[in-house]
């Protein structure tokens, strides 16, 4: 790891009521900083003090959105011990969007070892509550002043952390979904396999619609025909369907969750059979009318299992499990908190201790 400079804040602030969180609203006293040139490559690592950033008006992620972010949490065990989960999944998730975005790639290590050295020194904004955490958001910006059309050769990494509760309102409890028709996620060969802020800029206008009309979330489908399920607002989605698992394939257009991947390593080691292809939405329509649509639930680091009790798609309406939080579900969900707050061991080596 190259040397790391630490700058302490002189102002700490007050933190937080455990108790009303919310997400994303507070950010802890320090942050984590590396500046990118051609001449240096990364380089500068820094922890300061949390605060804002200056950027010339033609910084070029301004005008042309390069720029790419990831989610993890950090967690503090039932032993004291402070832990992350399956870290080196959302470092490579990271690499691959700066791929896709042209963006020069972080060395993992040196990028883990700095968030490490963050969350010890802001160790104590790790709320407590059970379904609580320090939420952690690396990202990248192109920084160069420049108007030309192409990549950048300066950037900055910024991490920062925000001690959060629950991501939705209702907590663990089924949300309703409406099932977007109008608008466009993502198109295979685009950016959706890529975490940059144009795939979540680009749905706001369908989410915000779904919520004036009564619904939680937004349900896409792919950007070709309209007809297959590709993501339930910013989570991975599953349907359980007369006692098999099914997921929507990696096809490029959706993003591998690393809460995804965690749930297909769990059913398979459960014996629970699972499958990564097409399902249209007239599939799960039919699964429903026949009984079979057991249950559904959205995947993702915020919300770790998101179970769905309703779907409206057109004039349908399917209502799932009685609008009630599905055995499969619910096993998912304390599995996997379980694991990361160390209440349960973790057989597959997903726990990441902070030493």
């Amino acid at each position: 790891m190259e040397s790391l400079h630490i700058e302490l804040s002189q102002n700490l602030k007050q933190k937080p009521d455990p108790g009303a969180l919310g997400f994303g609203q507070y950010f802890s006293d320090h942050m984590l900083t590396m500046e990118y040139s051609l001449e240096a490559g990364w380089h500068d690592l820094k922890i300061v003090p949390y605060g804002p950033i200056a950027l010339d008006p033609s910084a070029m992620v301004f005008h042309y959105g390069q720029e790419v972010f990831e989610g993890m949490k950090a967690y503090r065990t039932a032993a004291g011990e402070l832990v992350l989960f399956r870290p080196d999944m959302n470092l490579k998730r990271l690499n691959d969007s700066c791929e896709r975005l042209s963006i020069p790639q972080v060395e993992p290590s040196t990028l883990l070892q700095g968030i490490t050295e963050l969350i010890k020194v802001d160790a104590s904004w790790i709320p407590s509550g059970e379904e609580n955490a320090l939420y952690i958001r690396p990202f990248i910006i192109a920084t160069e002043p420049c108007l030309g059309v192409r990549a950048s050769h300066t950037y900055k990494l910024l991490v920062i952390l925000s001690p959060v509760g629950s991501y939705y309102p209702e907590g663990i409890h089924p949300v309703s979904i409406h099932v977007e028709q109008r608008y466009v996620r993502a198109f295979r060969g685009g950016t959706g396999a890529a975490k940059t802020a144009s795939n979540y800029a680009a749905s706001i206008k369908a989410q915000e619609d779904a919520k004036k009309s009564g619904y939680s979330q937004v349900l896409w489908l792919d950007g070709a025909e309209s007809k297959y399920v590709e993501e339930v607002g910013s989570m991975n989605v599953f349907f359980k369907v007369n006692g098999e698992v099914i997921t929507p394939e990696l096809s490029g257009s959706i993003l591998a969750g690393v809460t995804r991947d965690s749930v297909i390593a769990l059913l398979k080691s459960w014996g629970v059979p699972v499958s990564e292809r097409k399902v249209a939405m007239e599939e799960l329509v039919e699964a429903h009318q026949k009984g079979w649509l057991e249950e559904a639930f959205g995947t993702g680091t915020a919300a770790v299992i998101s179970p769905i009790g309703s779907m409206k798609w057109g004039e349908l309406e399917l209502n799932i499990a009685e609008g009630k939080i599905g055995e499969l579900s619910k096993k998912l969900y304390d599995t996997i908190t379980g694991i990361q707050r160390g209440l349960l061991d973790d057989p597959l080596g997903w726990r990441y201790p902070i030493k």
